[in-house]
């Protein structure tokens, strides 16, 4: 009875449908990769994958026509018969020959200009015809990895969890599928619910596939690659673009198709380079295939990046529909470099559906939370688009190395491998880990970025270490515990500090935490650190100006966060501090300055003479702070929350900050204080932001000067990161530090390469121009500054450095200089 039963489970799938399968090959019987194959007279249809290989399901027997579709060829029409579940269909496919004899040569203008005109003429009618429907959505992604190096800056890279071939240290590090449901309605409401996701070797995972990361639609002025990169039919497309019509052709629908080179005037402007098809009197887009490059998206990893979107039309609708999307690239950095494609295929069209005002809402993805339980059956089933012979055995590979890595005894067999303590590992740091229980004992070293507290004329040089214990108590670590002690000495002044901390985090969905911490630090005056550590070594040694100021502190803590409900988020904070005055211990420096010297502990000599000392005291300090996202949408996934910010919307934070039961009535005081942040797009002409934050004092005319409202300042001519967009260029750390009412406002515009791709020479190296304008008012005079930045300077795919000149204007101090920003991240 068991295998009777198991029997009609097996079958079952095939009454319900049958498919098509076959390949799609040239003349010269080579396989056609991603050709669009679909069922005539409806939104069915599939696309061949890398080898030409394709299914195509059908529910209803009888006679169809299958139409065969790949830009560069003929589109080909059989009819079958199909009368048995597996039907095997081939096709050949016969390249396109264009041809100028339908073209009226005119010799007052270029024709393909003519066909250009007349589609951005028609761009918005035709965007319209398909800004609203229902569809189902299949893709697929593939990430590959060539003659990856064994080590990297002295760490082993490995095989990247079984993904490289031990020989030539290449092999498919990702490989996913998504099946969903998705809904749109234009300009940006978009609803996907994924129903299967899979990713090779990890069962519990969810694929990052999804349709709106894939909606990349050419009607639009701009395609969304990091930098806004110019539609060939933008309505300003002409001053980006040259055109050459390379011939015409007739569809199968006896449509006169237009074959036009899409050229761009100037290489690494926001542009493509490549062929858009478009169909005459109609002027849709028949098919595209055009490509741009990382200096172009301004991210130089990427090497190229092509797209291909097939278009058929429907004589019922007379809709002309995307049916398929590929999208393949390539990258390259540090020897590190490889390829791959996301393919998408989109089926069962509604262009008339029935949306009302509870279809669309801030949740724009949500997935089945049996999506990633789904077995090999019914992938073979539900695949629209059939593995090719290398994803098949990667699958396998992978999945069985899942399983052995997964077993309880291979884990632990791998954890003594990894456990094992080296000497060296007193310097480089040491973990002891219990993957069956999921837990992480470290020690961090005494050397290494995270360690590295360099050296300060209040501690001298200081060495840094710590210990830390990480628990998770699901499978995904949705809830986690992590607790630990770091120990700071300094040389100089002979002390050893020491910080702990717990923190719990229940879940991954509002992020609710709870957290303890206490302990004695050095702490520079304003806490958000407007010099690193590692600046104020350099500026310290080398050039004699020790920047950092610091007090001490001994405190505990306890605080607590949560997103309350979407886009609200509350956090808050009380604990006992004791702040005491630091004084420089060295005077230690490696190039002596003769025009200058150290400078004392104190955060600065202020106007009239007043310094700002720090005295011993105590206090007990609150903050809360609520931040708002008007609009924010979100992507519900089984294990977590991902929020998506609302460009149409600001960020608002508003915040309270209070000194309560000091030691001496004249610390206590209150600040109230708001911000309003925005980042929006302004298309071709690059990214625009503000920031405005005000707040102001009660109670507050005693109160120590480290609980003033400091600004980030500046007063290096380098920086290891770029300037602080809502920092300051030039202005002292603390001369405008206040404890009255205070207002602030950064404005920073970043072209995105539209000016500097449009001045020749210039435009071959790749700049972005980056312009600001910042204003601070305090009881003091208002104190300006206006910046001009050039970024993305370097060589080939290294390119860390941006230079900033940056002015000062008040009427105490106008004066401009340089700044060098150095960033090397990826």
């Amino acid at each position: 009875m068991k295998s009777i039963y198991a029997l009609v489970l097996f079958l079952l799938p095939l009454f319900l449908f049958s498919q098509i399968t076959g390949t799609v090959t040239d003349a010269a019987g080579e396989p056609i990769p991603f050709a669009s194959i679909y069922i005539k007279g409806t939104y069915t249809g599939t696309s061949t994958n890398v080898d030409g290989v394709y299914a195509l399901e059908f529910k209803k027997p009888g006679k169809h026509t299958i139409i065969f579709q790949s830009l560069g060829y003929k589109t080909k029409e059989i009819t079958v018969n199909l009368t048995t579940f597996l039907f095997t269909q081939d096709a050949t496919l016969i390249e396109e020959t264009t041809s100028l004899d339908e073209v009226v040569v005119r010799t007052d203008e270029n024709p393909a200009d003519r066909v250009i005109r007349e589609a951005i003429k028609n761009r918005e009618t035709n965007r319209l015809k398909t800004s609203s429907y229902t569809a189902d959505f299949y893709s697929r992604g593939l990430w590959r990895m060539e003659d990856v190096p064994e080590k990297f800056l002295g760490q082993e890279i490995g095989d990247i969890g079984g993904s490289l071939d031990s020989l030539n240290r290449s092999g498919i590090v990702y490989l996913s599928e998504t099946v969903s449901n998705i809904a749109y309605q234009a300009p940006n409401n978009f609803k996907e619910y994924i129903t299967a996701s899979k990713i090779s070797g990890d069962d519990r995972g969810f694929s990052v596939n999804s349709a709106e990361a894939a909606n990349f639609d050419f009607y639009n002025n701009n395609i969304d690659l990091n930098n806004r990169i110019v539609s060939p039919i933008a309505d300003y497309a002409f001053s980006y673009y040259k055109y050459k019509l390379v011939g015409t052709f007739f569809d199968s629908n006896n449509f006169l198709i237009n074959k036009i080179e899409v050229i761009s005037r100037r290489p690494k402007d926001n542009t493509f380079n490549g062929f858009i098809y478009i169909v005459e009197d109609q002027w849709t887009i028949y098919g595209l295939e055009l490509t741009t490059s990382g200096l172009n998206i301004n991210v130089p990893v990427i090497k190229e990046l092509t797209f291909k979107q097939d278009f058929s039309y429907e004589p019922s609708s007379k809709d002309w529909v995307k049916r398929t999307q590929n999208i393949t690239f390539s990258f390259g950095l540090f020897g590190f470099k490889g390829n791959g494609r996301f393919i998408a295929n989109y089926t069962n069209y509604n262009f008339n559906p029935n949306f009302d005002k509870r279809t669309f809402g801030p949740e724009t993805l949500a997935f089945n939370r049996e999506a990633n339980k789904k077995d090999s059956l019914f992938w073979k089933t539900i695949r629209p688009v059939p593995l090719t012979s290398e994803e098949t055995r990667e699958y396998v590979k992978k999945d069985s190395i899942s399983s052995v890595r997964n077993d309880p005894k291979y884990k632990d067999s791998v954890d003594a491998v990894n456990n094992k303590f080296k000497i060296q590992k007193l310097l480089t740091g040491y973990s002891y880990r219990n993957s069956n229980k999921q837990s992480r004992l470290s020690y961090n070293g005494v050397i290494g970025a995270d360690n590295f507290e360099g050296f300060n004329t209040v501690q001298g040089f200081v060495v840094s270490t710590g210990l830390n214990y990480n628990k998770g108590f699901d499978e995904d670590y949705n809830s986690s515990f992590s607790t630990g002690i770091n120990f700071n000495y300094g040389f100089d002044d002979d002390r050893l500090r020491y910080t702990a901390y717990a923190n719990y985090r229940f879940n991954r969905i509002n992020r609710r935490t709870l957290s303890i911490s206490g302990g004695t630090q050095a702490n520079q005056i304003n806490t958000t650190r407007p010099i690193t550590s590692l600046e104020n070594t350099i500026s310290s040694l080398f050039f004699e100006r020790n920047y950092a100021k610091l007090y001490g502190l001994d405190y505990g803590r306890i605080g607590y966060s949560e997103e309350v409900s979407n886009g609200i988020f509350l956090s808050g904070s009380v604990g006992y501090e004791r702040r005491q005055p630091l004084q420089n211990t060295t005077d230690q420096v490696w190039f002596t300055q003769s025009d200058v010297d150290y400078t004392p502990n104190d955060p600065l000599l202020l106007d009239n003479q007043r310094l700002a000392f720090i005295s011993e005291h105590e206090l007990v300090k609150t903050n809360v702070s609520l931040t708002l996202r008007p609009g924010q949408k979100y992507q519900s996934y089984p294990d977590r929350k991902i929020n998506i910010t609302n460009e149409k919307y600001p960020t608002i934070n508003l915040g309270y900050e209070g000194g309560i039961a000091a030691s001496s009535d004249n610390y206590n005081y209150h600040q109230f204080r708001a911000s309003v942040y925005q980042n929006f797009d302004q298309g071709n002409l690059g990214r625009s932001s503000y920031w405005v934050n005000a707040g102001t004092f009660l109670n507050a005319d005693g109160i120590s000067f480290i609980d003033r409202q400091h600004f980030n300042g500046n007063r290096l001519r380098y920086k290891l990161e770029a300037l602080n967009p809502y920092g300051f260029g030039l202005l002292d750390y603390y001369d405008y530090s206040t404890n009255k009412s205070y207002a602030q406002v950064h404005l920073q515009h970043d072209f995105k390469g539209f000016i500097m791709g449009k001045i020749p020479g210039i435009n071959q190296l790749n700049y972005d121009l980056i312009l600001s304008a910042k204003a601070l008012m305090t009881e003091r005079k208002p104190y300006y500054e206006v910046s001009a930045g050039i970024d993305n300077i370097g060589f080939g795919s290294f390119r860390p450095f941006r230079v900033d000149y940056v002015r000062s204007i008040t009427s105490e101090r106008n004066y401009g200089a340089f700044v060098v920003g150095i960033e090397f991240g990826l």
